[in-house]
């Protein structure tokens, strides 16, 4: 026996067409926004130098030891890099890609579970959310991480809702091992604290221990260490130092302590979670007494044999709940942490839905209400701090507000006529398509986020020996776009730990300005506070080109 299908209302289902025309808009902008500082440099030169170095078990960053993830994603996008060359879309195929996962996924557990009706509420409602539609296109370690999450909890789901003992039942657990192991290679062993804090809580919740006899844990933690462990044991007989770094600086103290300098606030996710479930927020608000009663819409999914009936609704409820607790409660907070609610609760809100149309028309309606602010907010940020709106963040603007007017102007005149598929098909092209437009906004207003433009006026004066200096600062987009490491002068940071196991690489600014002075060639990038100050004390050096955070000098 397996899991019945839920047999709620019918809506049909999305053919290849419309998976294709997802897929094409998902990756739309991706070859042609610029990679953004700091993140999407520094998640593309690390895979640069792992590809030239061929060195695959010690992760280097501009040339120093870089311990604070674990090397999956390195991996994948230096094998990317390798085959298609260093491109922006090469650098975000794992990421971006696996983000655009999530949304075959979740229509897929929900299809099965619930129906083809909640299944099409629950794309809607992911495909719309601000919050995955922006961080889902960013180079980032959360998009695959959430990928591999998601794919964990799901499968686990879908373990405790076969007969007992079944094929089934071993085959989805081992397939939520293998996910979790993949998710710890992606960001580190926070998926056991919030997997087991979340079972302990529904177990205790439900009274029902039955739960933890049903997770083949012999055969699934031997699977998770044969994924997951030979890395961190060849990394650790490598490097000495990686395991007090990572698993005490990078874990122990990121969560207990400030030491990362990202405190925020306890209620500091909250705002975020608001906005990334606003287009369907009122479903959503709908959705979670049925889910922590795990009476959606469509069908409950059977247990046979007599065992307790699991919640698949009911846990996810509680998974996302542990989440964020556990990341509000962390001494360090960045927006992306909670990228992993938005599949979960877009599942829970689309199983309890009945009416998949009329959802992805509300949402369409709040996304383009949404769109239209952000868009002119972020006209008015520019013509105020920078006195001038670029053109070409007024050309994305206009596209991201007229396509979301656009496609609830369709809705609405079709509507009775217009079926739920296409229905939900036009509410999710419209709004992946305007999240990306209101991303590119954002990425051409002042200040530069990267440097691109930098780079490509000073391309012609870097040869292939040409020395290249990061002076005062580190900008992470100048490696990638020059493929070059740079010499640090005067600057740590991130870097810190790199340089503390290889001092010799360690240069102050006054070590920098005498080697300068003695060279006949290259080129530094330097924060323009310091070139003020060393050009007024005489430092040699002709300036190629500047933005808002760097200065780029020639010594010819």
């Amino acid at each position: 026996m397996g899991i019945e299908r839920g047999t709620g209302r019918r809506a049909g289902a999305l053919g290849w067409p419309v998976w294709l025309l997802l897929a094409l808009t998902w990756f739309a902008t991706m070859p042609t926004r610029a990679l953004l500082d700091p993140d999407e440099g520094r998640y593309s030169e690390i895979p640069r130098e792992m590809l030239a170095s061929g060195d695959w078990i010690t992760p280097r960053f501009n040339g120093l030891k870089y311990f604070e993830k674990p090397p999956l994603q390195y991996w994948a996008t230096a094998v990317a890099i390798g085959v298609f060359g260093l491109h922006e879309w090469s650098a975000r195929l794992w990421t971006v890609g696996l983000a655009f996962a999530c949304l075959p996924l979740v229509y897929g557990w929900v299809g099965r579970l619930y129906g083809e009706t909640a299944a099409l509420a629950a794309l809607a409602a992911l495909a719309s959310s601000p919050f995955f539609g922006v961080v889902g296109h960013l180079n980032l370690l959360d998009p695959a991480f959430t990928f591999f999450l998601t794919a964990a909890v799901l499968a686990f789901t879908l373990a405790q809702s076969a007969p007992m003992h079944s094929r089934g039942e071993r085959r989805w657990m081992l397939i939520a091992w293998a996910a979790a192991a993949l998710a710890i290679l992606s960001k580190g062993i926070v998926v056991g604290v919030l997997a087991g804090a979340s079972l302990v809580l529904y177990t205790l919740i439900e009274r029902d221990g039955l739960t933890w006899r049903r997770l083949h844990a012999l055969a699934g933690l031997a699977l998770l260490l044969l994924i997951a462990a030979p890395w961190f044991i060849v990394v650790s007989l490598r490097n000495p130092s990686f395991a007090g770094f990572f698993f005490v600086h990078e874990h122990f103290a990121r969560f207990l302590t400030t030491v990362h300098q990202r405190a925020e606030p306890w209620w500091y996710f909250l705002p975020l979670l608001l906005i990334g479930v606003l287009p369907w927020v009122g479903a959503f608000v709908r959705a979670v007494p049925r889910a922590w009663g795990d009476s959606p819409g469509g069908a409950r999914p059977a247990n046979a044999e007599g065992a307790a009936a699991f919640k698949p609704l009911k846990f996810l409820l509680v998974f996302s709940a542990v989440t964020l607790v556990f990341f509000s409660a962390s001494g360090s907070k960045l927006a992306p942490y909670v990228l992993p609610l938005f599949p979960l609760l877009a599942a829970l809100t689309g199983a309890s839905t009945l009416d998949a149309g009329r959802l992805a028309k509300y949402a369409s309606r709040i996304a383009a209400g949404l769109i239209v602010f952000v868009a002119g907010g972020l006209l008015i940020y520019s013509a105020r701090r920078n006195s001038f709106v670029p053109h070409e963040a007024l050309g994305w603007a206009l596209a991201a507000a007229i396509l979301a007017i656009l496609a609830v102007l369709v809705t609405l005149s079709r509507t009775g006529r217009l079926g739920p598929v296409p229905s939900v098909a036009l509410s999710a092209i419209a709004a992946i398509l305007c999240w990306q437009f209101l991303l590119y906004e954002y990425s051409v207003i002042p200040p530069s986020r990267s440097a691109r433009d930098l780079v490509r006026i000073v391309r012609p004066s870097v040869g292939s020996e040409t020395p290249l200096y990061s002076v005062g600062q580190y900008r992470e987009t100048l490696s990638p776009y020059l493929a070059r490491t740079l010499t640090l002068a005067g600057f740590e940071g991130e870097l810190a730990f790199g340089l503390a196991e290889e001092p010799e690489k360690r240069m102050t600014t006054e070590e920098f300005a005498r080697r300068w002075s003695a060279a006949g060639d290259g080129v530094a990038f330097i924060d323009p506070s310091v070139w003020d100050s060393w050009r007024r004390r005489g430092l040699p050096g002709r300036v190629l080109g500047a933005d808002n955070y760097t200065v780029a000098v020639s010594r010819l």
